[in-house]
């Protein structure tokens, strides 16, 4: 498939549409948590570094097959997620994001100093088995599978949450339990991302995974729409493909990157596709087609 896309599209704009693709999968995972639960999560990177670990380690140490690496990385991330989200998941707002910050640099510092991880120099000579192909499968996958569970019973009680906290345990939410499995399905979405990313870069270290690559992802939700799954994808294709086209400005990316978010925030406080979910969308093409 790579092959077949080359002879139309150039390397660079193939390397692109993969990164969005991961970009993709790493803003639906945080935006089950923020956006539609309403939990405030910054350190969305740490759960991403332990996926990339954890998978390229299977694949470098122990010779495992990509795929089971794969699905090791997301699963340990997702345990974590679960781990990190019965203590802190008592806290809101504020309190929230700082524990998930404190979480996102605690983990940094440990792959700092993890032997088998490279400490800070990081590992390398990952085998490229990320491709186009796989990147995208898995997207549509996921896509598929985020708009089943937020038209779910379970994704109406996530929304409520967000809405209402009282109002929803007082309509018979098991609250604590939701926001729990809302934090290991984000936390799975982001390993499985980490190890995408892993293979496909060939080489990790502990500054791919910093306190600004949570706040890069927790742009992208905010971008598109809290809780809009077509905002996300949105929110991912944009902010990854406005730093690339601002390298001829090098020496001003950063600023002209700044403004747009600013202009951006003023003119569509809710994001560019507010609270549009997948399932509206399909409802707007069938009013159209009729």
């Amino acid at each position: 498939m790579e092959g077949f896309l080359l002879q139309f599209i150039d390397a660079y704009y193939l390397r692109i549409l993969v990164i969005i693709g991961i970009n993709i999968i790493l803003a639906l995972g945080l935006n089950l948590i923020t956006g539609v639960t309403g939990q405030l999560s910054m350190g969305h990177a740490g759960f991403m570094s332990i996926g990339a670990y954890t998978a390229a380690i299977l694949t470098l140490q122990f010779g495992l097959s990509f795929g089971i690496a794969l699905l090791g990385g997301a699963v340990m991330a997702g345990l974590f997620g679960f781990l990190i989200g019965i203590p802190t998941l008592r806290l809101e707002g504020d309190y929230l994001a700082m524990v998930t910050i404190g979480f996102g640099e605690i983990i940094r510092v440990f792959f700092l100093n993890f032997e088998l991880g490279g400490k800070a120099t990081g590992l390398y000579g990952m085998t490229k088995y990320t491709t186009f192909t796989t990147v995208w499968i898995l997207v549509i996958i996921i896509v598929l599978l985020n708009a089943k569970l937020l038209k779910s019973r379970h994704g109406r009680a996530l929304y409520a949450i967000r809405e209402n906290e009282i109002a929803a345990e007082a309509a018979g939410v098991n609250t604590t339990l939701m926001k729990v499995l809302a934090f290991t399905i984000g936390a799975f979405l982001a390993g499985l991302a980490g190890g995408l990313y892993a293979h496909y870069m060939g080489y990790i270290a502990p500054k791919d995974f910093a306190f600004m690559k949570s706040i890069e992802i927790l742009n992208m939700v905010v971008l598109g729409g809290m809780g809009s799954i077509p905002g996300s994808i949105l929110g991912a294709f944009i902010l990854t493909i406005a730093p690339e086209m601002l390298r001829i400005v090098d020496e001003y990316r950063l600023l002209f990157y700044g403004a747009l978010l600013v202009i951006l925030m003023i003119f569509r406080p809710n994001g560019l596709l507010g609270n549009v979910r997948i399932y509206d969308l399909k409802k707007r093409f069938r009013k159209k087609e009729v």
